[in-house]
């Protein structure tokens, strides 16, 4: 393959805290950390990871790209991200949706799907 997922990379103000916060949602530790970039993964060599950087603006609109999580229980998983510091977001979910719209601790939505075998089901 010439091209690969290798991370994705998010604007923040407190890039310890964000990292620290994703590191418990996704059970992965931080793997690089200088003041300007914190790199989070399951591991060194595994592949994709999230990267942090430094912005000096707001977050003021709903992300155009977020995170799906799918958990073995969703109800268990929302609770348990809430208690590490998500909130819930309202951004026009439809009532019947499968999935629950959190945000992180500097607002960016990411969403707990219904638990999933595949990509399609």
């Amino acid at each position: 393959m010439a091209v690969s997922f290798y991370s994705i990379v998010v604007d923040a103000h407190d890039l310890p805290s964000q990292a620290r916060f994703w590191c418990r949602v996704l059970d992965w530790k931080v793997l690089f950390e200088a003041d300007d970039e914190v790199v989070i993964g399951a591991d060194k060599d595994a592949v994709p990871g999230i990267t942090f950087v430094p912005v000096p603006e707001e977050k003021t609109v709903k992300n155009r790209l977020h995170i799906d999580l799918a958990p073995d229980d969703q109800a268990v998983e929302v609770a348990r991200i809430i208690g590490l510091g998500a909130t819930r977001s309202d951004v026009g979910r439809r009532a019947d949706a499968g999935w629950v719209v959190l945000a992180d601790p500097e607002g960016n939505e990411f969403c707990v799907l219904s638990p999933k075998n595949s990509l399609i089901d």
